[in-house]
């Protein structure tokens, strides 16, 4: 497995005045560790990550299944190993008040939850003050959570803090919890536009 899913702890940042999104994920000494460009005018979500903005390897590819769904699923694969390492999927009306993904294993069963802090402050974001109230979500496995997904607040560009320090048996595989972080920036960019 690439050496850039060894980590507990990331910085997720999303480029705000670019054309496309850029996502830029560093480890916890500041060093860029992943990066990913979406394309832009694609009816289907298909984002590549890489190891550096060379882009000349490839480590992750987030894919939905759908072209337009409101309930979306996204597959995530290890490009390296060439295999599914899970998926994450939207839970539609769910995600109307406060977001809220169903994580699922390699053969599509459902192995955990990641959702967004509490309903009310979900409502004070969407209705009132947006991109001042930041964002905070937890990943939970089995009903233990593993992961906190904390937006810092920011004006010029979308920052997530993603810890997995709490998961101490390594049960969320990296790959998952970090591709959960960029499809959460890669919708919020959407929204924000």
């Amino acid at each position: 497995m690439n050496p850039a899913f060894q980590f507990d702890r990331y910085l997720l940042k999303r480029q705000v005045l670019a054309l496309t999104g850029k996502f830029r994920c560093y480890n916890p000494t500041g060093d860029l560790v992943l990066f990913s460009e979406q394309k832009m005018f694609k009816l289907k979500e298909d984002i590549r990550v890489f190891a550096d903005e060379s882009k000349t390897l490839e480590v992750l590819q987030i894919k939905a299944r759908q072209i337009i769904d409101f309930s979306a699923a996204y597959d995530v694969f290890d490009s390296s190993l060439g295999q599914k390492v899970g998926a994450l999927r939207r839970r539609g009306l769910r995600s109307m008040l406060r977001d809220e993904w169903e994580v699922l294993d390699a053969n599509d069963q459902l192995v955990g939850q990641l959702f967004e802090d509490s309903v009310a402050q979900a409502l004070l974001r969407r209705l009132l003050l947006g991109m001042f109230l930041p964002q905070n979500y937890d990943l939970t496995l089995g009903g233990e959570r593993v992961a906190d997904l904390r937006q810092r607040f920011n004006l010029f560009r979308y920052e997530l803090d993603l810890d997995f320090s709490m998961d101490n048996g390594r049960r969320l595989d990296r790959r998952l919890g970090l591709a959960a972080g960029i499809l959460l920036a890669a919708i919020e960019g959407k929204q924000d536009n």
